[in-house]
């Protein structure tokens, strides 16, 4: 796992050096480091190569530690799990999904640029297809990373249960968490580094005690989220992501990384200074992909509300505040 994670820092380090001044609105897809995962194998580590959850997570928290502009968890972890379960054939190359209901998906990640299997959550049951050439109403989302809508109908596509877009949603949440955890590492880190390089009065930064216990403030909060996010893991990886367990873990992860979001995004801001806040920065690349992966596969609040909804309904609460659900 050490090897896997330096193989992912390696490539996210040199490929984000390369992008470095050429960063823009909306963003670019990334052929290059696309290109390079690829060849090193990790663009479908679960759907090809026999891996499984925990190495995922280090691929997505690296790539997303650097701001990596592909699509790795649409490619292996939803959309191409979502194809097998229809039994659709899919493209090589980069790969999203699309959620919609209504026959609208909104929000659809990298929609230009990988093919698209669509999972239409429709009042009577789960319909799953890939589009061909499906007209795209193209936008970004905080960080620049390109989102999309498109119109659909559901002829021609294939019926599945339910229950496989309430797992696709749960997987995506936790991958969002995991790319998270990975965002926080690079705002802590360039946090530190600034608040130890500048100086102020004759002294860094980080010499000073309001300092000081900001830096602790923030590092706190991204361990809480990150043993949360690791819970999940686990549980996703002993149980799989359809099994109650996982379903469970998911939502106390997503709750957690949700409610860590503003505070260490705006810590780091706060020491950085207007520095910060320059796309050109890797600070603005880190904490705005933050904030706009908090909301996607469901908002902080909505998990709260169910977890709230759980410890109401359950015979024991206690079982709910320690994390152990009955089933």
């Amino acid at each position: 796992m050490d090897e896997l994670k330096q193989l992912v820092d390696d490539i996210g380090r040199r490929s984000y050096d390369a992008q470095f001044g050429k960063r823009r609105l909306p963003e670019v897809f990334d052929a290059d480091l696309w290109h390079t995962l690829d060849e090193s194998g990790l663009t479908r580590l679960i759907t090809e190569q026999d891996a499984g959850p925990r190495e995922l997570a280090v691929v997505l928290a690296g790539l997303a530690r650097h701001a990596a502009a592909v699509p790795i968890a649409e490619t292996d972890l939803l959309a191409g799990w979502l194809a097998a379960e229809a039994g659709l054939e899919v493209p090589a190359g980069p790969l999203t999904v699309g959620i919609g209901a209504g026959g609208v998906a909104r929000d659809v990640p990298w929609p230009t640029d990988a093919a698209i299997v669509l999972a239409a959550r429709e009042a009577d049951g789960l319909y799953v297809g890939l589009l061909h050439d499906p007209e795209v109403t193209a936008g970004h989302n905080l960080a620049g990373e390109p989102r999309g809508a498109l119109e659909y109908d559901t002829d021609g596509l294939t019926g599945l249960d339910p229950a496989v877009g309430d797992e696709l949603v749960r997987r995506g949440a936790w991958a969002r968490c995991v790319q998270i955890i990975g965002a926080f590492d690079a705002a802590l880190e360039l946090t530190v580094a600034h608040t130890s390089e500048r100086v102020q009065f004759g002294r860094a930064l980080s010499k000073f005690q309001a300092v000081q216990h900001s830096l602790a403030a923030m590092a706190g909060e991204i361990e809480q989220a990150r043993a949360a996010t690791d819970l999940a893991t686990a549980a996703v990886t002993d149980y799989g992501f359809g099994h109650a367990r996982a379903d469970y873990a998911v939502t106390v992860a997503k709750v957690a990384v949700g409610r860590a979001v503003t505070p260490v995004t705006t810590i780091a801001h706060q020491l950085h200074g207007a520095i910060g806040v320059t796309i050109e920065h890797q600070l603005w690349s880190a904490t705005m992909r933050a904030r706009s992966w908090s909301d996607e596969f469901g908002s902080t609040a909505g998990y709260a509300r169910r977890l709230g909804r759980w410890a109401l309904q359950a015979e024991d609460p206690w079982d709910v505040l320690i994390s152990s659900p009955t089933s």
